[in-house]
């Protein structure tokens, strides 16, 4: 097995758990990160174990003891690092987005053609065993033909007008929040499953807070912080909490989703569900070692995580005995190693979430945010 070496660009919420999924692998080596100012990256680098650490991301990016740079960083820098790193001739794993623009994720899609590195984007929902397993069920037919889909994705982090993060600027995220940055998952994981892209959408959107106080200090994602109202100035909101959204995809099949990131109770509530003429499939990221089948004249059935059970082709998405639960950590060291896998031995084929899946996410979003404004259904063109 080849030894690899990575670099991670960003160290807030899912820059170490990138560093904890390279671990697990047990073939790569995390040598240095990369943060804003070398004594933030300094102190990160100490906090997570890693040998070395710079203050900007191209002195990072120039290491040449490096073999693949993870992008970790806010949304606005993906494009200019994801280019830097292409061009530098080194293999990239960016976070989602891909980019802010369907003309910026159009343009890494070329530069990664044209330099012939490997490129992945972190959609790391499609990771999990039982939703593999809920795709090889489409592919294989063992739902009849799947004619409706229907889901969603909810949070309530950000369901008070205090509460606040750098998505909700769109300097820094793009024009679109809920649904770039947690609906974008559902979208990649959806079509993944169903092996179709998405053809056509129609949206409606809500901004629930129309002002939110913004705290003078900053706040970490998900910290869950109550401020005073000393603390914070009111900030114009312009980016949307909520969204419906129907689809169609490109055989035809009709679908229904709902992104929220306001609604009280819903943490990560990520769900999917297949409707086919022979049964239905349904999965709850919150309870994702267990898959429900729907039947009509038969005892629906409950089925456990387990790799005996699993269809053999993805059985390795399974790192532990049935009753054994695996999570969101293991899921993303799933993602991490089908990427490292192909970059040590091409042979097996693409079997991870890459530039092309993230333009295609980006386009999705683009002909949401359209459908929006026009009330009309729009074309995704990716």
């Amino acid at each position: 097995m080849k030894k690899f070496k990575a670099g991670i660009i960003g160290t807030g919420y899912i820059g170490p758990a990138h560093i904890e999924a390279l671990r697990r692998l047990g073939n790569v080596e995390v040598v240095a990160i990369a943060e804003a100012t070398k004594e933030i990256a300094k102190k990160k680098a100490r906090e997570l174990g890693v040998p070395k650490s710079y203050g900007t991301y191209k002195e990072l990016i120039n290491d040449e003891e490096i073999d693949v740079v993870h992008n970790c960083t806010p949304n606005h820098l993906h494009y200019e690092i994801n280019c830097a790193i292409i061009d530098a001739g080194k293999h990239v794993v960016s976070e989602k987005p891909l980019a802010t623009t369907v003309a910026e994720s159009a343009d890494l899609v070329r530069r990664v053609r044209s330099k012939g590195v490997v490129h992945a984007v972190n959609f790391n929902y499609r990771y999990y065993p039982l939703v593999q397993h809920a795709a090889m069920m489409a592919r294989n037919n063992e739902c009849g033909r799947i004619f409706a889909v229907q889901g969603c994705y909810m949070q309530d982090w950000l369901l008070y007008d205090t509460d606040w993060n750098w998505r909700l600027e769109p300097q820094f995220a793009g024009k679109s929040r809920a649904m770039a940055d947690i609906g974008s998952h559902w979208f990649d994981m959806i079509q993944f499953v169903l092996g179709q892209r998405i053809k056509r959408v129609f949206a409606d959107l809500l901004t629930v807070h129309e002002y939110r106080k913004k705290p003078v200090k900053q706040v970490e994602t998900f910290a869950g912080k109550t401020l005073n109202a000393s603390e914070c100035i009111p900030v114009k909101i312009d980016t949307e909490d909520y969204g419906q959204i129907l689809i169609e995809f490109a055989n035809g099949t009709k679908g229904m989703v709902c992104v929220s990131q306001v609604s009280a109770g819903r943490k990560n509530h990520i769900v999917f569900e297949l409707n086919g003429t022979e049964k239905s499939v349904w999965w709850d990221q919150e309870r994702p070692n267990e898959l429900m089948l729907g039947l009509r004249n038969e005892l629906n059935r409950h089925m456990l995580k387990d790799s005996i059970l699993l269809h053999k082709e993805i059985a390795d998405y399974a790192h532990y005995p049935a009753g054994h639960n695996e999570g969101y950590p293991s899921c993303v060291k799933n993602f991490c190693r089908n990427v490292y896998r192909y970059i040590d031995d091409p042979s097996g084929g693409v079997d991870f979430s890459t530039f092309d899946d993230g333009h295609n996410a980006v386009a999705v979003i683009e002909a949401i945010m359209q459908s929006a404004q026009t009330g009309k259904w729009i074309s995704v063109e990716a």
